[in-house]
């Protein structure tokens, strides 16, 4: 049987990817209400907590010569105080001061020989608040995952949850050797894809239900190659990266989006490419850029993680291309637009192809899987990420402190300046906007737009009047307030 220490093909890519200024860590800012705990007080609170993952004990061993993926081992120096951070904002201590530090910490890439994570505690925040900046490496956890084990280590309550204290205490596992890793890869390789083909032969029953799910997957592969034939067009977010970040983020209602998506149809993914597309349009015609006809390709992440998988680590996600109509100044045009595209694309069976050939890069040298993973970097499929992660709709709470908000960060990858992650929580769905340092030095202008951009659509979905029209021939009609969700 394989290890179930050893990365997957996809977890794996994530440490090929990062390279030269591409960081590939997933992070998050939170901001709670309430003055800052001690530092020893959030250590050992965080410590009483690291038995429900104990992969956060671990660091990675990678196989000699590069003959297998790498494993997860226990590492024999962890020292929580390593990982848990201490700082403070300088003064005024506003929002402004927070989102330059949290560039600053985003910017810096995660030590490998050590568990791929850190937390920083940050005092000094304006309004009796302090912030909590994370960050944890694409190779452990994807966005979904995260929030699974954010509600782990947060309570749901204002008095903390008693957490039952592990049967004994924490004792790593020796350090396996170079030829002992090197064994157990060459082993797995010969002998693990036998097993794998006789478990789906067990899951798929009957030779039609074998057959539909072959069919459906090669459809969607093929739908992704189609997809991926056409290059992104060239855009001003689409330039050499260096190592350096800045970071902002825009406060959303979960509610003002849920209202525009019954006036106006379609999903709340839908609004949110549509409210994206709008503010990237305004942007680059703000800096001269020209957008006629012009439309972007988003790469957006989805979730394949069954629901037995919740609160598990590794990556469990697939992708689609998603257009973004930059060109269209008009809001409903460019939400029609892209509902209608996106309903393709989902009929397409993308996300399925997606997923089939991340799960074939298990059976692929590792070798193989790393140059591929670097010429996907180097390949220009997409003009910006969108990711939209759903979090818990009820209050979380750090050491008896209410969690006020949450703004997720995607990671960057080559030639790509800009990613924009967005994750509802609590009733909110804010937006997360990572910027290359150099090459968006006005964040906090697409910003701006980012927020002018949902207040246009909103304003339309609430206006009185019954009908907009969107295309010739084709209308919406705005329902009554209170409009099921």
């Amino acid at each position: 049987m394989a290890n179930p220490d050893r990365l997957t093909g996809l977890d794996s890519s994530f440490l090929h990817l990062e390279r030269d200024s591409a960081h590939m860590h997933v992070a998050a800012c939170a901001i709670i209400r309430g003055a800052a705990p001690a530092y020893h007080e959030l250590v050992a609170a965080i410590v009483s907590r690291l038995h429900l993952v104990p992969r956060y004990r671990q660091r990675l061993a990678f196989v000699p010569l590069d003959q297998g993926r790498p494993v997860w081992v226990d590492d024999p120096h962890f020292k929580p105080t390593y990982h848990v951070r201490h700082t403070a904002l300088p003064r005024p201590g506003g929002e402004d001061e927070l989102k330059r530090l949290a560039g600053r910490v985003f910017s810096q890439a995660l030590d490998r020989a050590k568990p791929l994570w850190e937390l920083w505690l940050v005092e000094g925040l304006e309004d009796e608040r302090f912030a909590l900046l994370s960050k944890t490496h694409h190779a452990l956890v994807d966005g979904v995952s995260g929030v699974d084990i954010a509600t782990v280590l947060f309570d749901a309550s204002p008095e903390p949850m008693p957490v039952a204290p592990p049967e004994q205490e924490w004792l790593p596992r020796p350090l396996p050797s170079d030829a002992q890793l090197l064994a157990d890869a060459l082993l797995e390789r010969a002998t693990v894809p036998g097993e794998i083909v006789r478990g789906v032969r067990a899951t798929l029953r009957g030779p039609r239900h074998v057959a539909s799910r072959l069919g459906e997957s090669l459809v969607g592969v093929g739908a992704m190659a189609w997809a991926g034939m056409n290059p992104a067009p060239p855009s001003p977010f689409n330039v050499k990266i260096g190592p350096h970040r800045r970071f902002t983020w825009v406060r959303g209602d979960l509610a003002q989006f849920k209202a525009i998506k019954n006036a106006l149809g379609g999903t709340v993914n839908d609004v949110v490419l549509a409210v994206v597309a709008g503010a990237l349009g305004r942007y680059m015609r703000l800096h001269g850029e020209n957008t006629d006809e012009l439309v972007l390709k988003a790469m957006v992440p989805v979730s394949v993680r069954a629901d037995v998988e919740q609160g598990a680590l590794g990556n469990r996600v697939s992708a689609m291309w998603a257009p973004l109509p930059v060109g269209l100044s008009d809001p409903v045009q460019r939400l029609l637009r892209i509902r209608r595209e996106m309903d393709g694309i989902k009929d397409s069976g993308q996300a399925v192809g997606a997923q089939l050939l991340t799960q074939l890069s298990g059976f692929a040298p590792p070798t193989i899987v790393a140059q591929a993973a670097r010429l996907q970097s180097r390949q220009r499929f997409f003009n910006v990420v969108v990711t939209n992660v759903p979090g818990p709709q009820f209050p979380l709470y750090v050491l008896g402190r209410e969690l006020d908000a949450l703004f997720p960060l995607v990671p960057l990858a080559k030639n790509t300046a800009l990613g924009i992650a967005i994750m509802s929580y609590n009733g909110q769905l804010n937006f997360g906007l990572t910027g290359d340092y150099d090459a968006l030095r006005d964040i906090e202008t697409l910003a701006e737009e980012l927020r002018s951009s949902i207040e246009e659509l909103a304003d339309i979905a609430s206006a009185p009047t019954a009908e907009v029209q969107v295309l010739p021939g084709l209308t919406v009609s705005s329902p009554a307030a209170g409009a099921d969700s």
